[in-house]
């Protein structure tokens, strides 16, 4: 029986084929997004958007111990047993091709688990994401900040990364990422480029970001904004010239406001508002919603809020509830509501009727533009 306090003194060789490399080439074979692994089960593909148990028997506690843990080099063995769970990249070749996977491994119930998602080898840009075209626009800043919002898979990092590979080819700038792990890996093309990935090339966040001011950057992705540290890091870095491009996990645009203040003591909030509202440009809410088609086999669901002078007061002045609102008006613009954009994949034959009336944030209005029928805005002062 292999216990996981076995393992803390065991080392590894990086160079040894692994067990577990045969499940990422199977993986990428049938064209799966995520692995699933789970004591007490076959192992699981989620493919197309929908979960697969491969026919396999099920993984017992010591051969999942196995099949994971020579993953890991001894940093990322003492931060699991530290804190229950490692993240971290993996790069396994499959079709004659290196493959990266981002990999989390996790305790639940007192039994090891693991979930990898496969990160595409090529980047792809906004027509093949079947994102607005205004995206574009939110790559052209020279500072400031631009958030992508959304649940885990919801597509907020290949966003990004087809935004920053935008930039790469049109622009001639100087982009820095910090990530946690590294997922897409960006080849130089007008821009330089330097990727940086915590625990192997820097320490941690902290010394990475102090390291940032003195390497000249343009352009800096920071990844998950996931505490106030890093949010106040990241914003200061926009406010002292620099284009900041990260994620969080946030419903929508304008919810993404409150999903900020929490990371804050209440007596700050004045104080973070003024912030946002003078240093962010755009925030981008995203889903990922299963076609009716072959291709795509997914689309992205999008919600775009820029900080025009109306957006901006109305953070200023607090008043949340009204920003869906602006957002409607400032269609213009390039801004857009969740529903716009399912009523578009509607209308084209993407995605069905009740799959768009699943996730719309306000159903009857859907229902109603689909009828033919125009809801107008509330005023907004």
């Amino acid at each position: 029986m292999v216990l996981i306090a076995d393992w803390k003194k065991s080392t590894f060789d990086p160079r040894k084929e692994l067990e577990i490399d045969k499940i990422f080439r199977l993986a990428v074979k049938h064209k799966c997004s995520d692995i699933h692994l789970q004591v007490g089960r076959p192992p699981i593909f989620r493919i197309r958007g929908g979960l697969r148990e491969l026919e396999m028997s099920p993984l017992g506690e010591s051969q999942m111990i196995e099949l994971t843990f020579p993953m890991m080099d001894q940093r990322n063995l003492d931060i699991f047993h530290t804190n229950g769970g490692a993240d971290f990249s993996k790069v396994v070749t499959a079709e004659n091709e290196p493959w990266r996977f981002r990999v989390n491994l996790l305790t639940q119930l007192g039994k090891v688990g693991m979930v990898a998602r496969k990160i595409e080898r090529s980047i792809p840009p906004f027509e093949k994401l079947f994102l607005p075209p205004c995206m574009v626009e939110h790559c052209r800043y020279d500072q400031g900040m631009v958030l992508l919002a959304g649940v885990t898979g919801s597509g907020k990092s290949t966003t990004i990364a087809s935004m920053l590979d935008w930039i790469n080819r049109n622009m001639n700038k100087h982009i820095l990422t910090i990530e946690d792990p590294i997922e897409f890996i960006y080849t130089s093309d007008k821009c330089l480029i330097n990727q940086r990935e915590i625990g192997q090339d820097v320490v941690d966040f902290h010394i990475a970001m102090k390291h940032a001011v003195r390497e000249d950057p343009d352009i800096m992705l920071v990844g998950e904004m996931r505490d106030r540290e890093t949010f106040e890091t990241a914003i200061h870095a926009a406010e002292t010239g620099h284009l900041v491009f990260g994620t969080i996990h946030a419903p929508g645009a304008p919810g993404t406001l409150s999903r900020i203040l929490d990371l804050f003591p209440f007596d700050m909030h004045k104080a973070i508002r003024a912030s946002i509202s003078m240093n962010m440009k755009c925030i981008v809410g995203q889903k990922l919603l299963k076609t009716i088609v072959d291709v795509p086999s997914r689309v992205p669901i999008v919600e775009i809020m820029s900080f025009n002078p109306t957006v901006r007061k109305l953070v200023m002045e607090e008043m949340d509830e009204k920003l869906w609102a602006a957002i409607r008006i400032g269609k213009t613009e390039g801004m857009q509501l969740f529903n716009d954009s399912l009523y578009d994949f509607v209308n084209r034959e993407f995605i069905s009727r009740e799959a768009a009336f699943e996730i719309s944030p306000n159903v009857e209005e859907l229902k109603m533009r689909l009828k033919g029928i125009e809801v107008k805005g509330a005023a907004i002062l």
